[in-house]
């Protein structure tokens, strides 16, 4: 499929928030729908570092590109690391070059919302990165605790809740399912 044939007339913007498990996940589809229709995807990861079954996945597909700006090791939202400001600059950096050139038909900023949460990147930013994306462009903000600003931005807002999760019963995360 040509590049002109692929391209979407009308770009949106998806912020998949809340409580309850999915978000990752529900973003990772829409990558796999949009690149089994031709169109080229960027998945930038805030505070993310490591081989999540995904991760694995998405190598094997065609158009889909992930960067993954974060350390092995959980941010303290009390207390973040100068390191943990610096990753997630950086990653708002290359997310909205990536967005602004036009070169991809969907970016996924994957736990934007967590970063900006914990005070890693500034709303701000986020607003201008928004406002500054091309017509064609797709956009996907995931992650908890999403601010009002980012649901008036958005086309679509989706919040994932908890109702019941093994992980209340001490069932810990297991590879292939939660991660």
């Amino acid at each position: 499929m040509s590049e002109e044939q692929a391209r979407l007339k009308t770009g949106l913007i998806h912020v998949k928030t809340g409580n309850g498990p999915g978000k990752t996940t529900s973003a990772f589809g829409l990558a796999l729908r949009a690149a089994g229709r031709g169109l080229k995807v960027l998945i930038v990861q805030f505070m993310k570092k490591g081989e999540y079954g995904e991760l694995k996945a998405v190598r094997y597909v065609p158009g889909i590109e992930v960067l993954q700006f974060g350390r092995e090791e959980f941010v303290d939202k009390e207390g973040p690391e100068d390191i943990d400001v610096k990753l997630a600059e950086e990653a708002l950096r290359k997310a909205e070059e990536a967005v602004v050139s036009g070169r991809y038909d969907l970016v996924i900023l994957d736990e934007v919302n967590v970063a900006l949460d914990y005070g890693l990147v500034k709303l701000d930013e986020v607003l201008k990165l928004i406002r500054r994306k091309p017509k064609h462009v797709e956009l996907v903000l995931t992650g908890r605790g999403a601010p009002p600003q980012l649901y008036e931005e958005a086309d679509y807002v989706t919040e994932f809740n908890e109702i019941k999760h093994p992980w209340r019963k001490g069932i810990v995360g297991r590879k292939g399912i939660e991660y």
